[in-house]
């Protein structure tokens, strides 16, 4: 086992992997007191070495990290990628690239969509994995041998995992399909979130536009304190009682008093902050209000359309041994039934599987038929 806490080891060891042609990576970090990630290990993997790296020791500069994220020449392998690639880029302010989402290949290769890094060491590597340390505290420590064999085992495991993807990949011509997803997960604009949008990834039902203009206004501005105290979003204003001051929309602090959820202790910059919001959203003309999406019932014409369309994406996705989900969602379904092409499913790998079927399927190119002799439902060319 190697636990580097040395910056001259780590230099070293980030040397050594830097020749090969890929590194496997992960991180442990935690987050449940803090706005941002707190990164407690770093584990990679390559050229016949591995190691864990703990950030968290003194004197340690996690610049030769950052470094080996950012060679040209070194593929970076993660496992669900997202939160890992978040967290280098908050620390160093780069995306690291070029990357291989192992998660990504296996949906691409028909594992199913958002497949465990669980079902692909038992399914690839033939191994069980041991679940006990999975709820450890990464930021304690010392961390004991079987922590650390845990969390080295997340990067070991996906080397092997890896080397079977691409040679899958790249044995059905898919390799252009990852690419795609690759691109969107290495776009910095998905990891830099405006304050403006947060309202966005609240659950807010129903709601009249000039409260949604008051959502806006407070969830913004509980973005940014809790930005700048670094605590979970909860601690600043819960998401039920942020959504609830929305539809009150108080002009006084007494106003204020009417709510079951609100802390009764608020200071009072926090009450004048609110009231602003508030007053900021009033002050706003109506074509300045959040747009959201007006979910009508479609009529039966597209209800109709839909069903053909979803039938057909599961005929592609069984042809090409790939999650449907992971072609089209019922929001694709329903812009195509609707005549719209701006949608992912009409563009790149999956409008040459799917989108230009279902193009054809839309202007009366395709049909629908049974096949007599297995049963089964076939879309042929209309003649």
């Amino acid at each position: 086992m190697r636990f580097i806490t040395q910056q001259a080891e780590l230099t070293a060891f980030c040397a050594q992997v830097a020749d090969g042609h890929y590194v496997t990576v992960d991180t442990e970090f935690i987050r449940d007191k803090t706005y941002f990630p707190k990164l407690c290990l770093v584990q990679i993997a390559g050229s016949g070495e591995a190691a864990v790296i703990d950030p968290l020791a003194e004197g340690i500069n996690l610049a030769p990290v950052f470094k080996l994220m950012q060679k040209a020449s070194l593929v970076k392998v993660f496992h669900a990628a997202r939160q890992d690639i978040e967290i280098f880029h908050l620390l160093s302010g780069k995306i690291p690239s070029p990357i291989f989402d192992t998660q990504v290949a296996a949906a691409v290769c028909g594992y199913g969509e958002s497949v465990g890094y669980e079902t692909l060491v038992n399914n690839i590597v033939g191994q069980e994995l041991d679940k006990s340390s999975r709820f450890t505290d990464w930021s304690a420590r010392p961390l004991s041998e079987k922590q650390l064999t845990y969390a080295l085992s997340d990067v070991t495991h996906l080397q092997v995992i890896y080397e079977d993807l691409k040679i899958k990949i790249e044995a059905t011509g898919r390799t252009s399909w990852i690419a795609e997803e690759h691109a969107y997960l290495t776009d910095p604009a998905i990891y830099d979130i405006d304050p403006v949008d947060a309202w966005k990834r609240l659950k807010f039902g129903h709601m009249r536009p000039k409260h949604l203009a008051a959502l806006r206004e407070l969830a913004k501005w509980r973005e940014i304190e809790a930005r700048k105290q670094d605590v979970p979003r909860g601690r600043i204003i819960k998401d039920e009682t942020l959504v609830e001051m929305a539809q009150l929309m108080p002009r006084k602090e007494s106003d204020l008093d009417r709510m079951r959820g609100l802390d009764k202790h608020m200071s009072k910059t926090k009450i004048e902050a609110i009231l602003q919001c508030v007053q900021d959203a009033l002050a706003l003309p109506p074509a300045d209000y959040p747009q959201v999406k007006n979910h009508k019932k479609p009529s039966e014409n597209i209800i109709s359309a839909s069903a053909m369309l979803q039938m057909l994406l599961k005929l592609k996705a069984d042809q090409h041994g790939i999650a449907s989900h992971m072609i089209a969602g019922k929001d694709d379904i329903e812009a195509i039934a609707l005549g719209k092409t701006e949608t992912p499913a009409m563009q790149g790998w999956r409008y040459e599987i799917f989108g230009k079927n279902a193009e054809a399927l839309m202007k009366g190119k395709l049909k629908l038929s049974l096949n007599p002799k297995n049963k089964q439902i076939v879309f042929e060319d209309v003649e």
